[in-house]
């Protein structure tokens, strides 16, 4: 495939040598410095383009594909108010957009598995549940998109659950959770540096506590599934998420 890397920093590195690896060509690599070359015309010499920017510009840059009818594989989060918007368009478009909070296999496994641990355990109502992720310093959003992805999974599948809230600690300021209501999930959200991405579902009672983990040792896997969904996504039409890629 001809690609178009949105974004080029440290994912967007990574993807680009990915999709070396697999055979593939990066034609075109935007970022900050030369943003005048994101045209439709420039996007139309691709077979696709992949998103990894920031919140402030990813709406602009998947307006600028949909305008120049390239599919994109959108991995930006923070910006998810504008979903229904833009699965209305490309689902009325001749082209697709696949997006995810995370595009690792490992995790996407997770989210599945999450759904059903919290199913099930609505018949063991005395466990209290949380969610924790622990991020690098440099992770614009918080809490982040998979944290968001996996309290939704607990809500859609846990009656006690009603909404999710974000506390976030930093060596400035620590959690304060005594304000969250029973039908509250926490999802408690630490910035440390160097860490690439840790989440874990707690569920707490006063004789045990049962912890569920995804421990991401380097971004690799988030960049590798980014590219096999640039695969996938070729020659379809319409409005996607990563869940769209797995048969669970």
């Amino acid at each position: 495939m001809k690609i178009v890397l949105l974004g080029y920093g440290k994912m967007g590195k990574i993807i680009e040598k990915i999709a070396h690896d697999r055979k593939h060509e990066i034609i075109l690599k935007i970022d900050q410095d030369n943003q005048h070359e994101l045209t439709v015309e420039n996007l139309q010499l691709a077979d696709v383009a992949i998103e990894f920017s920031t919140p402030h510009t990813v709406l602009a840059n998947i307006e600028q594909c949909l305008n120049a009818g390239v599919p994109v594989v959108v991995g930006t989060t923070g910006w998810y108010d504008n979903l229904p918007v833009l699965k209305k368009k490309f689902e009325s478009s001749d082209t697709a957009m696949l997006y995810a909070s995370n595009f690792s296999v490992g995790v996407n496994i997770f989210f599945h598995v999450n759904k059903v641990l919290a199913k099930l355990m609505n018949n063991y109502p005395y466990y209290d549940i949380q969610v924790e992720e622990i991020h690098h310093t440099q992770k614009l959003d918080s809490p982040s998109g998979t944290a968001i992805t996996i309290a939704e999974g607990i809500i859609e599948n846990l009656d006690a659950k009603k909404e999710w809230v974000n506390a976030l600690s930093t060596d400035d300021a620590q959690t304060d959770d005594a304000n969250v209501t029973a039908d509250q999930l926490l999802i408690e959200s630490h910035r440390i540096d160097s860490v690439p991405g840790t989440h874990t579902v707690i569920y707490d009672s006063e004789v045990d506590s049962i912890e569920f983990k995804h421990t991401a040792h380097n971004r690799n896997g988030f960049a590798l599934g980014a590219v096999l969904a640039a695969e996938w996504i070729q020659g379809k039409q319409g409005f996607y998420s990563v869940q769209d890629m797995f048969d669970f």
